[in-house]
Order: structure tokens, then sequence, then C-alpha cells
């Protein structure tokens, strides 16, 4: 019986992984531009000296507070969220074969965010790890619940089904989220710009606690690849090969729920990320999830810091937070999807 290593090798061969290998360098570049962008560009453009003098401690006061105190730490944001939600994105697509399967789509993003309010209207406010355990609980339910309810009556979900069960659940946990803000005022001044999608909510402290789970999460990602391949040429296929079906889906719910519960408890419900750039990724490297998962990893936080810089360059004084231009972006993209894929309206 062949197995999984050899069904990957012969759908894939090892073109892939040389031109994926290509990609990811090129793209680790861009990003290492972006994130320069992100330290220098603002309401007030800082010179690359002035910038690196300042991460050193040097230079004029104002300068070190604007890249140490503000910059720095939304940069970093932006990286740990973007390879948060890059992975997330790829990894429900495939465990769903959907190619819509964005975590804010099918309402994983806002069970994280119903299970932040939840966190600060149980406990009174606490730190970011604190209601980062209730983010995780948020969204593995919500991803969870959504799967189940596309299967309502039939043996398999479909894309559309998923994404129309997504798209209700998300409603009713918003309308919940909604109840709770308004219910309590400290709440409602906590959640109010956080809502938003934006990376200026937290400091660098918070983010630095949350990278173990991200990173813990991506590296399952990347150990899954193999197994993703073989569950893309169907259930039976893959358990032919060997693959231990529900072992695979349950480390990558794992996987999608501590992303995205981290993702969302650091910036607030960043939709359409995971979509735009799944589908970027494939574009770029083609299906192999050995190559797709890294590449996705490295190219949405190039997306998510692009899209930060766009809002404070295009608003003067006050920034657009992230979320709302993702929110552009992708809107337009998903439309294209529904109206172009094949795939959308089939039956699986």
């Amino acid at each position: 019986m062949p197995s999984s290593r050899d069904a990957v090798t012969a759908r894939h061969g090892s073109a892939p992984l040389a031109r994926g290998g290509v990609v990811l360098l090129l793209a680790a570049v861009v990003l290492f531009g972006v994130c320069v962008a992100s330290l220098a560009i603002g309401a007030k453009s800082i010179p690359m000296g002035d910038v690196v003098a300042a991460l050193f401690g040097r230079g004029e006061d104002s300068v070190r507070v604007i890249i140490g105190d503000w910059r720095l730490s939304r940069t970093v944001v932006g990286l740990v969220c973007g390879v948060a939600l890059g992975a997330a994105g790829v990894v429900i697509g495939a465990l769903t074969r959907n190619p819509i399967a964005d975590p804010g789509l099918l309402g994983v993003n806002a069970g994280a965010a119903l299970g932040v309010v939840v966190g600060l209207t149980v406990t009174g406010g606490m730190g970011v790890t604190g209601y980062t355990w209730f983010a995780f609980a948020g969204a593995g339910i919500a991803a969870v619940v959504v799967y189940l309810l596309s299967m309502v009556g039939r043996a398999t979900a479909s894309p559309l089904r998923l994404a129309l069960s997504g798209v209700a659940l998300a409603a009713v946990l918003s309308g919940v989220t909604q109840l709770l803000v308004f219910l309590d005022e400290d709440v409602l001044d906590s959640y109010r710009f956080w809502r938003i999608g934006s990376l200026a909510t937290r400091d660098l402290h918070d983010t630095l606690l949350l990278v173990p789970y991200v990173l813990g999460a991506a590296v399952l990602a990347l150990a899954l690849c193999r197994s993703l391949n073989a569950l893309s040429l169907g259930d039976r296929t893959a358990t032919a090969l060997g693959v231990n079906l529900g072992r695979v889906r349950l480390l990558g719910f794992v996987v999608v729920t501590v992303l995205c519960g981290a993702a969302t408890a650091l910036a607030g419900p960043i939709a359409f990320v995971g979509l735009l750039v799944y589908h970027i990724a494939q574009y770029l490297v083609g299906s192999d999830f050995r190559v797709l998962v890294p590449v996705s990893m490295v190219l949405a936080p190039v997306l998510l810091l692009a899209a930060d810089v766009l809002g404070r360059v295009i608003a003067g004084g006050e920034p657009v937070p992230v979320g709302v231009l993702t929110a552009f972006l992708g809107g337009p993209a998903l439309i294209a999807l529904i109206v172009w894929s094949p795939r959308m309206g089939a039956e699986s």
C-alpha cells in the first residue's frame, strides 16, 4: 500500500517545493521591507537613520516614543496576528475543502470575540493572557457548531452550506456580543475600539506573552502539511493512505482555535486576511500544503502591515483601523470568488 508520503510526491513532485522556496524567500524580503515601512511611515515620517537610532535607545526623545512605544508594538502585533491568520486560513480551508473558508466568514473570529467579551464581563477586566483563554474557547465552539450546522440533514458539508452556516452563526454571536457590551459600560469602553480590528490596541509586552501560543500552533500546522495533502485527495483515499482522519481534523481545529483566539485577543476580529492570502498563495505556489502553509504565514503579515501603513497615510492625523481596510479589500474578493469559482455552488 502506498504511503501518504508517496502520494504527496506522486501528486505534487519536487518542483512545487523549489518554486515555493523561491516565493518564500521573495515574500520574506517583501515582509522585511513592509516592517521597515511600518516603523518609518505614519502621520510623521521618520528617516531610517533616526528609526535605527531609536530602536537602540538613541536620538530625540519624541522619536524614541513614536518608534518604541507606538510603531514597534503595532508592527510586532501585525507580524504575530498575520502569521496566525494566514496559517489559520489555510488549515481551515484544507479541513473543509472550501474555497472561501476564512475564519472570519465561518464565524470563528466572532466566537473568539464573544469569548473575549464574556471574559471581560465575568472578571471585570483582566490582562490579555487572561481573556485569551476565553477567546480560545469561543473560537473552538464556533468552529465546531458551524461545521455541525452545515452537515444537518446531509452526509457532507458543501462550501455554500458552510458559508451560510458561518454567516448565520456570526450574526447570532455578534448580537449576543453587542448585548453584553451595552449592558456593561466598562466593557463597552474596552471593546469599542478593539472590535473594529486594530494593531494599536496592545503593547509589546502583551503581544510577546501570546507568541508561544502562536508559535506552537504554527509549528503544528507545518507538521500537518503532509496529512493535509493526503486529505485533499478525499477522505477515502486519505484513509487508504493511512491517514487518521479524526486525529488530523482534531489537531487542525486545535490549530485554528489557538491561532484565531490569539489573533482576536490581540487585534480584534479582523476578517478576510486568511481568505485573501490563501488564494494569493495558491496562485503563486499551487496547492501543495508543504509550501502553501509557510508561504501564507509570510504573506499574511505583509498584507496586514501594508494595510496598517496605508491606513496611517490616507487618514492624515487619525489612522484608519486595519480591520476597516481588510474589509474593503476582502468584500470584493469574496464577491469575485462567489461569481467565478465553480466550486462555490457545488454540493460535495
